[in-house]
């Protein structure tokens, strides 16, 4: 069968069988609505976690961000692992404790104040939309491909999936569902990279292939290496970025994993605080068996590109290149009229002036969409038709995976939030579902036309989100959990602060007059989340300092929280 056959059986069963479980776990009250009414067993959560964290970011675009970055895309892996098991260890099991659906939920009964429930919901929805809006260009590229239709109609087929079974399930649907889309998502990543390691390197494990010779005996990475300065692009295996903002960035990433309120929610559909350990530990495995992968799929991607397309005529490329051409991800420029693609970094002048004028170039003539490159790894490497659809049906199942879960943020925070626990506490359990699904509706018609004008590449964005995070709700929680004295006015003006500071830097040096030149002390948007934190913390304990502490009641519930039930009997024996 041809790929388009192919693509449209594995793409067609997997959405069969995710509106098939959608249907059949249905929620039917706003406890299975929220959090699939506290019963999920805890392997099941943990498969369903990582379907959650592991977006269209992780599967479509980590590679390919790494394949253009090199070494330096290595902060986005380190971060986002490490940041899970900050998550396990620091706030995960406590917040599963205080028994709250939802992080404004929890600040709002934490800092004894509506005013802080209400700034916890603008934090939610500001985070969780810029989240979104990478998750559904994830989609649009999956669906342009997989129906060779344009980037923009992509989105729109998306936008109407993802409302019916997110709409339909509420938490319950989405968590089996996203079961799932993780076993999908972990093969259409696993086989591909396996296929490629051998056919490159001649070993089954590609994180092993990472560091193999290929057939000519050379190192994989010496050749990657090689081709990029051959190009006028740093060597592979090193980093222009300052140390300072690496570090940054990497935190922003680590930090904001443990206030992402879409992960946080999860660990409230276990029965037990002991099974919201357990789950995350199941997470961090099945999460790191991609995680590991990425690095092997980058180096691979990026040397079959280069040694497919460089100086080759653009008339006797493969199939593949002519169909990425059609959803205008990829685009070929003939500016010298030789009707060869000149792929180079015309940005290195001293390689522009010299090296590429001598041969006649007139200017890089490829755009590559980062995005592409975890799709188009199968077909560059000429693999068998149901491997690339099965990619295809990979990259769908991330995306729609993560885009549920934050739309369930976005609307329980409507709905939960706002209305039943601040404008309407009278609303009935029917109303407060019907406004959740409003809410849905609503946030994903808002997402899908974000997801058709993108701010940036799916991982760009999405460490934005990270870094919106950091910066308001990571010192929130952390101090509400570990220090008593910690009040509603302290966090009230950290969560603002953190919020308002990072969203008009990340505003400013993107769609504003700054120019990179000219970061502060050289720290990038997608790393200012970091210092948006220290802001938080700051303000948050010199506000704190010189207003009244919490109340007796509240300071009780926060060592509660903290002391494990049955500690204090153990000691007096």
């Amino acid at each position: 069968m041809s790929i388009q056959l192919w693509t449209y059986l594995i793409v067609g069963l997997t959405f069969a069988l995710y509106i098939g479980v959608a249907i059949w776990s249905r929620a039917g009250s706003t406890s299975e609505f929220y959090v699939a009414g506290g019963g999920v067993h805890p392997i099941v959560n943990g498969m369903a976690t990582a379907a959650d964290w592991m977006s269209a970011a992780s599967f479509i675009s980590m590679a390919g961000l790494i394949s253009f970055m090199g070494y330096q895309g290595s902060q986005y892996l380190l971060g986002w692992t490490g940041g899970f098991v900050l998550l396990a260890l620091l706030l995960a099991p406590y917040l599963r404790k205080f028994g709250k659906f939802t992080v404004p939920d929890f600040i709002g009964e934490r800092y004894y104040s509506q005013t802080a429930r209400v700034v916890a919901v603008i934090c939610a929805l500001f985070i969780s939309f810029t989240y979104v809006i990478g998750q559904m260009k994830g989609v649009g590229v999956a669906f342009s491909r997989f129906l060779e239709i344009d980037y923009n109609y992509g989105v729109m087929i998306g936008v109407f999936i993802v409302f019916f079974y997110a709409v339909l399930g509420g938490m319950k649907g989405i968590t089996y569902t996203q079961v799932a889309q993780y076993v999908v998502l972990i093969f259409a990543y696993l086989i591909p990279a396996i296929f490629i390691s051998l056919l490159m390197v001649n070993h089954p494990v590609p994180q092993l292939g990472l560091g193999g010779r290929l057939s000519d005996g050379t190192y994989l990475l010496d050749k990657l290496d090689q081709l990029s300065t051959d190009l006028g692009f740093a060597a592979y295996t090193t980093a222009n970025q300052g140390s300072l903002d690496l570090f940054f960035v990497t935190a922003a990433l680590m930090l904001g994993t443990a206030g992402l309120p879409h992960v946080i929610v999860r660990f409230f559909t276990v029965p037990k605080v002991a099974d919201a350990r357990i789950s995350a530990g199941w997470a961090l495995l099945f999460i790191a068996l991609l995680y590991t992968t990425a690095p092997a799929i980058a180096a691979f991607a990026k040397t079959n590109l280069v040694t497919t397309v460089s100086e080759q005529q653009h008339d006797a490329l493969p199939g593949w290149f002519s169909r990425w051409e059609k959803t205008g991800l990829l685009q070929f420029d003939d500016k010298n009229g030789d009707g060869r693609v000149q792929y180079y970094n015309d940005n290195n002048t001293a390689f522009a002036e010299n090296i590429a004028a001598a041969k006649g170039w007139g200017g890089n003539e490829l755009r590559v969409d980062n995005d592409i490159m975890v799709l188009a790894n199968p077909e560059i490497a000429q693999l068998p038709a149901w491997v690339i659809a099965l990619v295809v049906a990979g990259g769908l199942a991330a995306a729609l995976s993560t885009a549920a879960g934050l739309l369930l943020v976005i609307s329980s925070s409507v709905s939960h939030d706002l209305l039943k626990k601040w404008l309407m506490p009278e609303i009935s359990e029917r109303d407060e579902l019907r406004a959740a699904r409003v809410a849905i509706a609503a946030a994903v018609v808002i997402a899908g036309y974000f997801g058709i004008n993108p701010p940036g590449f799916v991982a760009q964005v999405v460490a934005w989100a990270f870094g919106l995070a950091a910066a308001s709700f990571f010192p929130a929680i952390l101090l509400g959990i570990f220090s008593k004295r910690m009040n509603m006015q302290g966090a009230i003006a950290g969560m603002l602060s953190g919020l308002i500071f990072t969203g008009s830097y990340i505003i400013y040096f993107k769609y504003g007059a700054g120019k990179a030149e000219d970061y502060w002390w050289g720290i990038s948007p997608e790393g200012i989340g970091t210092l948006g934190m220290l802001i938080n913390f700051a303000v948050s304990g010199i506000v704190s300092a010189f207003t009244p502490p919490p109340p007796a009641a509240v300071q009780d519930m926060v060592e509660d929280i903290r002391v494990p039930r049955g500690a204090a009997a153990a000691v007096q024996h």
